[in-house]
């Protein structure tokens, strides 16, 4: 072939390049009910607009400063986070190492020595019978390799497709685990909250157990009751404060906690966390169709990512029947002195256009693209598992709700009524009406009530946590810079400054 062919050649290849051999990926697409069968009516425009106006801070439905401030700080500081960033990052960089793959590899050598060959071998050309032939020589090189391959059938194309659908897996994984952070953080924090609130509620407990010891002994001073009541009334009032220390502890580790997750030192001390402040507002209900579910959940949509990317797989394997095409250039001057390495007579060079085509290799690239299509199918069940535990979570959630409300609404009633009985029953034994063992199990009873009621209403804040997680909310408007990178066209304007690309 003559040189004078070579551009029309290349230019022919480049033409060819748009062809992609392989499946071209198809969303699947799973039908969802139009609501939730845990929902006691459907959701109407406005409530489903007001819950996604507050999807990206729903943790501000809590009209708490101080978790505003943490969260902020968790999704600064926490060093997880940051890990998951970096493997995007990673990955993006993985990315273009396939893009490079487009683009022509030239490398530069040079180098210079000396040669002597021997003059011990028979026939040999260069023995020293003919004058002209000297065993020795000094030798300077220098010059250029280079190599393109023309992705013809799409090779390039679909492993680059691949790795771009990889780095959207990472970029859902981190967003999954921002969720994960900030359901841990806001758990962890309402529990903080609902132990103050049972330390406090123990206090009242102590302090009426305390004003029960004297009641007993001002009237066993007065000659009524006996020394049994007495002892029945301090042995409450320790069990009561004996209640302190385990709460106490769990306070603390639930700050550390928090620190951890922060990225801060354990220990460190935080007043804000340290104070006692009731627990959290509950938020309203919020609204969601089931359809949002798949748009907002990372796991959904890392999972619907995964499959995308293993269909691409398929491409690949695919595209190894297929011809390879490469354009291999070697450019290598030699000479024994320097003024001669640029002389026409130095020049040394080699182009040419090569072509390849797998034969027989026993059934290996069949099964390749066999298993490939084995596991883009494996993915695609994948994900429709990963939606059914998605609304199973919902369902759940929504269920614990609704439920959960109706045994606040008791727990507190209960604890009113212990609390009553508790008052009738001091004012009965104070009037010799009754026995202390009355008085002693009403003040068990009241702190039991009391105690469950504030449980309750934890728990109840831990319903509206796990219902905003499992509808995806908390990632939305929370990208990184520099995390999601353009991809980058082949287009031959670029050709040259990708050649000089390292």
């Amino acid at each position: 072939m003559k040189m004078r062919f070579v551009p029309l050649v290349v230019s022919s290849c480049l033409f060819l390049t748009s062809c992609m051999v392989g499946p071209e990926y198809r969303p699947d697409r799973m039908k969802v009910p139009g609501h939730f069968a845990s929902e006691p009516h459907p959701a109407t425009k406005e409530e489903i607009a007001e819950t996604e106006a507050n999807l990206r801070d729903w943790w501000a439905q809590f009209h708490d400063p101080v978790l505003d401030r943490l969260v902020e700080q968790t999704i600064r500081g926490n060093y997880d986070l940051q890990v998951a960033t970096q493997h995007v990052l990673a990955e993006q960089s993985v990315r273009r190492q396939a893009q490079a793959n487009w683009y022509p590899q030239l490398d530069a050598n040079a180098g210079g020595g000396d040669n002597r060959y021997s003059i011990n071998v028979d026939n040999w050309p260069l023995r020293p019978g003919n004058p002209n032939n000297h065993p020795h020589a000094s030798v300077l090189t220098y010059g250029a390799r280079a190599s393109w391959e023309i992705d013809v059938f799409g090779h390039i194309s679909r492993q680059v497709q691949e790795r771009k659908r990889l780095v959207e897996v990472s970029i859902e994984e981190r967003r999954g685990l921002l969720l994960s952070l900030l359901s841990q953080l806001v758990t962890d924090y309402v529990e903080l909250r609902t132990i103050q609130t049972r330390m406090s509620v123990t206090e009242d407990s102590i302090r009426t157990a305390r004003d029960s010891t004297q009641l007993v002994e001002r009237l066993f001073n007065n000659g009524v009751g006996n020394t049994l009541a007495i002892a029945q009334s301090r042995t409450e009032e320790h069990a009561e404060l004996a209640r302190l220390p385990p709460l106490r502890a769990r306070q603390e580790q639930l700050i550390h906690a928090i620190n951890v997750l922060m990225g801060e030192m354990p220990g460190k001390e935080q007043p804000d966390l340290e104070e006692r402040r009731p627990i959290p507002t509950l938020p309203p209900f919020p609204a969601m169709l089931p359809s949002t579910v798949l748009t907002n959940r990372p796991d959904i949509r890392s999972a619907e990512r995964r499959y995308a990317a293993s269909v691409s797989r398929i491409g690949i394997t695919i595209s190894n029947l297929y011809p390879n095409f490469s354009i291999p250039l070697t450019f290598n001057p030699n000479a024994s002195a320097a003024y001669q390495a640029f002389q026409i007579g130095g020049m040394s060079w080699n182009v040419m256009m090569m072509a390849s085509l797998p034969i027989l290799h026993g059934g290996k690239y069949s099964a390749q693209i066999a298993q490939a299509r084995s596991e883009a199918e494996a993915s695609r069940l994948q994900y429709r598992q990963t939606v059914l535990n998605a609304f199973r979570e919902v369902e759940d959630s929504l269920d614990d709700w609704h439920q959960d409300s109706e045994l606040v609404r008791e727990e507190r009633e209960a604890a009113t009524q212990a609390g009553l009985a508790l008052s009738r029953a001091r004012k009965l034994y104070a009037a010799g009406l009754t026995g202390y063992l009355d008085v002693l199990n009403s003040q068990q009873t009241y702190l039991s009530r009391r105690v469950a009621a504030v449980s309750a209403t934890g728990k109840r804040m831990d319903d509206a946590i796990s219902l905003y997680i499992a509808f995806g909310a908390g990632w939305q408007g929370r990208e990184l810079s520099n995390t999601t990178l353009k991809v980058e066209q082949h287009e031959s304007k670029d050709m040259i400054l990708r050649a000089f690309s390292r």
